[in-house]
């Protein structure tokens, strides 16, 4: 579904990733981990546009995407729940999730999708007419994942989900993405706890420095030594 081949990027004369190849096949969860500054949020920023590739191929379903405007990403079906939530403060829940279909013009649909939304998180649909900046950190996760699904689409990419959260929200937000996966759509992951990643993901690469430097089935990394040590806690 998604096939990246020697990908260079730059911030400047900073080279963030050097030469990097991967693959999401489609309905799979594969996932990115490593130390921060790795180059996993790079890889994430330059598949849905937001930075322009040096050198090197991404292809989505066959279409070339490097340096595609980002909107056009997301007609093409990928949508990003960037790090940090980036959710619209001064705007309502509702607000928030009918932004999330600004390519749509299916009236019944996006209507169909708020109902679904609303139905995967519930305290989303109570807090529907409250603004987005007075909503706990995991609800503002939700909102951001919420937001993204508006859009339907067949990739989704997830930069750092767990981050802040307490580790029952934590727990819960990647039951989130299990599901959202077992419904259809592909995920691509970066997550900073390894631990969690793997133990959801069908596969996964490990980043340093802006190289791949290990990859493989998850549950055989969860389980290698090199990786336990340097990412599991031991």
């Amino acid at each position: 579904m998604l096939t990246i081949d020697n990908l260079n990027v730059f911030y400047g004369a900073i080279h963030a990733l050097k030469g990097i190849s991967l693959e999401v096949k489609e309905g799979e969860i594969v996932t990115l981990i490593g130390a921060n500054g790795a180059g996993k949020s790079t890889t994430l920023r330059t598949i849905s546009g937001l930075l322009k590739p040096k050198e090197g191929s991404i292809k989505f379903e066959g279409n070339d995407i490097g340096g595609m405007a980002a909107q056009n990403v997301v007609k093409l079906g990928i949508s990003q729940v960037p790090e940090g939530r980036r959710i619209f403060a001064n705007m309502t829940v509702m607000e928030n999730l009918e932004l999330g279909a600004f390519i749509r013009s299916d009236k019944a649909g996006i209507a169909q999708d708020l109902d679904m939304v609303f139905g995967r998180f519930p305290r989303l649909a109570e807090r529907r007419s409250q603004l987005a900046g007075t909503l706990s950190g995991g609800e503002q996760q939700m909102l951001a994942m919420g937001r993204a699904l508006m859009s339907r689409p067949r990739m989704m990419l997830l930069d750092e989900p767990s981050m802040g959260l307490a580790p029952l929200l934590i727990r819960e937000i990647f039951n989130i993405i299990v599901d959202i996966n077992s419904t259809g759509t592909t995920v691509l992951l970066v997550e900073q706890n390894a631990n969690m990643a793997l133990s959801i993901a069908h596969r996964a690469y490990v980043m340093e420095t802006g190289r791949i430097t290990l990859s493989g089935d998850a549950k055989e990394l969860a389980a290698s030594e090199d990786v336990r040590k340097a990412y599991l806690g031991g």
